[in-house]
Parts: C-alpha cells; sequence; structure tokens
C-alpha cells in the first residue's frame, strides 16, 4: 500500500482525532499482538500521528498494568502497560487514556504502542519508525515531510 504524502507541518494545535482508512498491526515477541482496522489516530503540529488500537484487537492477556503515569493537556491523564508475548516482556510499551477529556473522549481505554519497544509496527502493510526522543509515541511512514518533534532542540516546541 501506498500512503498518501503528509507534513507534519500542516498538523493542527489543538490535536485531532481522526479514524484511520489502513489496518494497523503491531508485533512483539514474534507474535502478531494487535491488529485492527478500526483504529484511530491523533494529529498534533510537528508530531508524528499516534495510532490508537480498540482494546478488542489486542490480543487477550498481553497487557498488564505498568508503572507511570503522564499528563497530556489535551487528552488527560494517561495509564501506562508492559507488554508481553513469546517470553518477551516491554516494560511501558503501551498506554490508553482511561478518562480522556470530553474532546478525545473516542479514546477512552484504546491502546497506543511505542514503535521503539516492539518488533513492527505497520500502517497499511508500510512499516513505521519511532518518534524521535524517548517521550512521543508517534509511528513516523515515509510518507511524512516536515520535521518531526522529538529530536534533539526540538523538545521546546
Amino acid at each position: 500500500m501506498v500512503l498518501l504524502p503528509e507534513d507534519v507541518r500542516a498538523y493542527p494545535r489543538p490535536p485531532a482525532l481522526e479514524p484511520v482508512g489502513e489496518t494497523l498491526e503491531v508485533v512483539f515477541g514474534g507474535a502478531l499482538v494487535a491488529r485492527t482496522r478500526r483504529g484511530l489516530r491523533v494529529l498534533e503540529s510537528h508530531h508524528a500521528p499516534t495510532y490508537y488500537f480498540p482494546p478488542e484487537d489486542v490480543a487477550p492477556g498481553v497487557l498488564r498494568p505498568g508503572a507511570g503515569r503522564s499528563f497530556c493537556e489535551w487528552k488527560g491523564r494517561a495509564a501506562y502497560f508492559d507488554l508481553t508475548a513469546g517470553g518477551s516482556t516491554a516494560p511501558g510499551a503501551a498506554w490508553s487514556y482511561p478518562d480522556p477529556t470530553p474532546a478525545f473522549a473516542a479514546l477512552r481505554d484504546h491502546v497506543a504502542f511505542y514503535a521503539g519497544r516492539v518488533e513492527a509496527c505497520r500502517v497499511g502493510g508500510v512499516v513505521a519508525t519511532p518518534q524521535p526522543g524517548g517521550f512521543y509515541g508517534g509511528w513516523v511512514t515515509p510518507n511524512l515531510s516536515g520535521i518531526v518533534k522529538g529530536g534533539p532542540g526540538t523538545e521546546g516546541w
């Protein structure tokens, strides 16, 4: 599949939430741990899209409550999960918003995965790489242009 070109500088702030038309997949521990055609994505200026899976499209038993919490001014308080599959565990590899703000209510209990903590993330069959830095959870695909926030010198934007 060929993803349409997108410029991360054109994404809005405050962020937008929209359905994803492509199949999303996450592979970890040699297993397909999440697959959906009903995903959502958050688009925010200078960020790679962050993809969210409905909880029923994540393999049963692969997520366990993890350490840490964070707060997003747009979406609310996030809860983190450790991911276990195929004899491997990745601490804090996924997160969700159990009680999101009204503007992001559709994200309730949907799960996002850090691309850098799993073996593979795919959007419409296209392999994604992690958003730079260790904090943001966007998936960078080859169709994106513009500077994606997260690397050295971009945190304060």
